[in-house]
């Protein structure tokens, strides 16, 4: 069984902006506390293959996770997989950014979970936490943008 979880969330700093701090995927600790750390292959700016490597922290497990770059379309679109071997991975990810007046944006986080072996069962639960804290993910987003 595969599933989706998805926020939306104004952000009040220009699109070019937004798209910057998100594509840059060493940020995502400001606004996830389930990521313990992360780095980025190769060094420079992020394009299609650029992947992160984190450790993340999940019902008290931590894991690894390596996400590729699969589209990157600034300042409107990324677009990543999973493709690390893990229970439940997020075999599509992504952000949609779009302009909304003079120095805000509208961001849409989605992902899709996929369960894997005994990850079938599991990613139910996942799906259910995932889509409980979606809000509060947009929200946490939202202010480490505007903090940065």
């Amino acid at each position: 069984m595969a599933g989706q979880f998805e926020a939306t969330v104004e952000i009040s700093r220009p699109v070019e902006e937004v798209f910057a701090f998100l594509a840059d995927r060493r940020n995502d600790p400001e606004f996830s506390p389930r990521v313990q750390e992360i780095t980025k292959t190769p060094d420079g700016p992020t394009t299609v293959g650029t992947v992160f490597t984190s450790t993340v922290k999940d019902a008290g497990m931590k894991t690894g996770r390596k996400f590729r770059i699969t589209e990157f379309e600034a300042p409107r679109r990324i677009r990543w997989t999973e493709i690390s071997k893990n229970v439940v991975t997020a075999d599509e990810g992504g952000y949609d950014l779009e302009s909304t007046g003079a120095g805000t944006t509208r961001v849409r986080i989605f992902n899709v979970l996929e369960g894997h072996g005994i990850g079938k069962l599991l990613v139910g639960f996942a799906l259910g936490a995932a889509r409980k804290d979606a809000n509060a993910f947009g929200q946490r987003i939202k202010a480490a943008v505007e903090a940065s």
